[in-house]
């Protein structure tokens, strides 16, 4: 086993043990994947000051998401098809994040159900992402489930109305259901440990929708059924029906502009996300860590700024929290660790972040990340 001292190893051993197919599903972003590649590179761009001689001892991360005590500002983002880099992969990550002390987001569009992930982390609260489909009673049966199952917050996600295009998926064939061409079905048939993962759970269907809506018992038919289900036609009264309905806490993702962020403000929601999809959906759009600032100063002082996209390590966490953002999301790092090694990969990706962002909070004298602000950045290195 090679030694693993940051994100980028565990990265590398997960290409090396996850099919092409599901590795690429993480590792790209729409069309030329600029904005997927921006959201990283631009975190490189912020420049820290570096401080000495002062008291550096009892050092703390801890802080709060939406009112959550959280053992540092991260929660593991809502990521589909979790259960493919991995057997049982959103379980898995569920229990890292909760032996951790971080919130877990499980996806729609997730191979385990609420309803697994429910049971096999012995009911401890987990967030909930939501997707609107046309299907209304379906989405009310949904939010009711993740009620049931203790969910301790609902994240509505704004930004696939329609799906941006990405190229590496459609020639690797991962649609629904999956249609790998012969070089992937080779390549499948080298990731032998994977596939003995795979051939040892049941749960290889997306379990929050197949045997949950009428006609759908299969991955042929819930082909056609997501084909027409995402829908265009989402508003902002859909929002108001949504909070309504769910009664709890409630986290909007996808907002990249201003004036989409007051309404978000205005809508009662208990937070939002700053997210660009990972650079996904709209190729060409702003990275999230240099629209994130904006934002902040439009909205900061009426709801819960979070942010993700391109965060790699906890220097990244350190400069969005400096910029304002009071929690932030790790997608493709803790996909890479339940690829690499399991659960034991997520909470090997979950202490990598953590030390770095300790050890960095300490280099810029600061003893806890609730005091940390601006001036830990060097001037005109970060977006105004």
């Amino acid at each position: 086993m090679p030694v693993i001292t940051q994100i980028e190893d565990l990265r590398v051993l997960a290409q090396k043990r996850v099919p092409r197919m599901f590795y690429e599903y993480v590792d790209t972003g729409s069309w030329t994947e600029s904005t997927y590649h921006a959201n990283a590179d631009d975190f490189q761009k912020i420049k820290l000051r570096q401080r000495v001689a002062i008291n550096i001892e009892n050092r703390s991360t801890a802080s709060t998401m939406i009112g959550q005590n959280v053992a540092m500002p991260v929660a593991l983002a809502p990521t589909g098809l979790t259960g493919m880099q991995c057997a049982d992969g959103e379980i898995k990550a569920a229990r890292a994040a909760k032996k951790f002390g971080v919130p877990f987001t499980l996806s729609t569009m997730s191979i385990c159900s609420i309803e697994d992930v429910a049971r096999e982390t012995g009911g401890h609260p987990f967030w909930f992402q939501l997707y609107v489909m046309r299907d209304r009673d379906y989405i009310a049966r949904l939010i009711d489930r993740a009620k049931a199952a203790n969910c301790s917050a609902l994240m509505l996600t704004l930004d696939l109305q329609i799906s941006g295009q990405r190229h590496k998926d459609l020639k690797n064939g991962l649609s629904v259901p999956p249609r790998p061409s012969l070089p992937n079905w080779v390549n499948m048939m080298t990731k032998v440990h994977w596939g003995l993962g795979m051939l040892s759970t049941r749960r290889r269907n997306f379990g929050n929708i197949v045997g949950h809506v009428k006609g759908i018992d299969s991955m042929g038919s819930l082909s056609e059924w997501t084909a027409k289900q995402f829908d265009p036609t989402l508003s902002w009264n859909d929002v108001a029906w949504i909070k309504q309905r769910w009664g709890g806490k409630l986290i909007l993702k996808g907002i990249q502009d201003v004036e989409d962020a007051r309404l978000a403000a205005a809508s009662g929601a208990d937070a939002l996300v700053v997210s660009n999809h990972g650079g996904r959906q709209l190729d060409g759009a702003e990275s999230s860590i240099r629209a994130l600032p904006a934002i902040v100063d439009a909205v900061g002082s009426q709801i819960e700024v979070h942010m993700d996209g391109g965060i790699r390590s906890g220097q990244d966490v350190l400069k969005a929290r400096a910029l304002g953002a009071r929690g932030t999301y790790i997608g493709r790092a803790f996909l890479y660790g339940l690829g690499a090694m399991g659960e034991a990969g997520v909470t090997r990706a979950l202490e990598i972040i953590h030390k770095e962002l300790d050890l960095t909070m300490a280099f810029c004298g600061h003893t806890h990340v609730d005091n940390v602000d601006k001036r830990i950045l060097l001037p005109g290195t970060y977006p105004a």
